[in-house]
């Protein structure tokens, strides 16, 4: 069975995703600690669960969700894995980095695995199925758990709003497009995990976001 472990992380209150199962392997999700005591928090849980990280994922490559890539990536020895089409936004996370006052960024290595729609990522007996969501930034992916119902979506889609389309790569439209033929048609009952704030579901998104509707 799945388990979704969430931290939150870093001045923009970023959520970050520890995935599990009993066999013990585990994906570590937009890992976007900074200070050295969430990176500690992050490191205390999984050894206190005595889990082995497989694999360091990223929904898309905004400064807030890399600021611990660097970290996990030495830790446990992993490769940063999401889209291709994410590379000029992760280019573009030192620069950022500076401009918001993160002295002590510590740059995160360049992602080397990629993945597309409809790509299945395998670890312990869970899959993960890759849905490209761009929108909120050109290269994001959300990754479904269909056993359990629920989908990390990164920025795509929040509790009652959606992601911010103002940034560089953003593009309102195409974030529409990928909410409404991609997110919404998940069934209902899928529960979203989302990059800030709390859980949703798809079918209180199609009810009540006022932002996207439902086709």
């Amino acid at each position: 069975m799945l388990k979704i472990q969430k931290f939150t992380f870093n001045p923009f209150q970023e959520n970050t995703y520890v995935l599990y199962d009993d066999s013990k392997e585990a994906v570590i999700i937009d890992p976007g600690c900074y200070e050295t005591f969430e990176e500690g928090e992050l490191v205390a849980f999984i050894e206190s669960k005595n889990l082995k990280p497989v694999k360091l994922i990223n929904t898309h490559f905004h400064l807030d969700h890399i600021l611990g890539n660097q970290f996990v990536a030495k830790k446990y020895d992993l490769k940063v894995e999401g889209h291709k089409a994410g590379l000029p936004t992760y280019q573009m996370a030192e620069p950022s980095a500076n401009m918001y006052g993160f002295g002590g960024y510590k740059p995160s290595p360049a992602p080397q695995v990629f993945w597309e729609e409809g790509d299945v990522i395998s670890f312990g007996g869970q899959s993960l199925e890759v849905l490209f969501v761009p929108g909120h930034a050109p290269g994001h992916i959300a990754l479904v758990h269909h056993e359990s119902k629920s989908v990390i979506n990164g920025d795509v889609l929040f509790a009652g709003g959606i992601g911010r389309t103002d940034l560089p790569g953003g593009d309102f439209d195409t974030l529409v497009k990928s909410i409404q033929q991609k997110m919404y048609k998940l069934p209902d009952d899928y529960k979203v995990y989302c990059g800030h704030g709390p859980e949703t579901t798809i079918g209180t998104e199609k009810q009540t976001n006022a932002f996207v509707k439902a086709e």
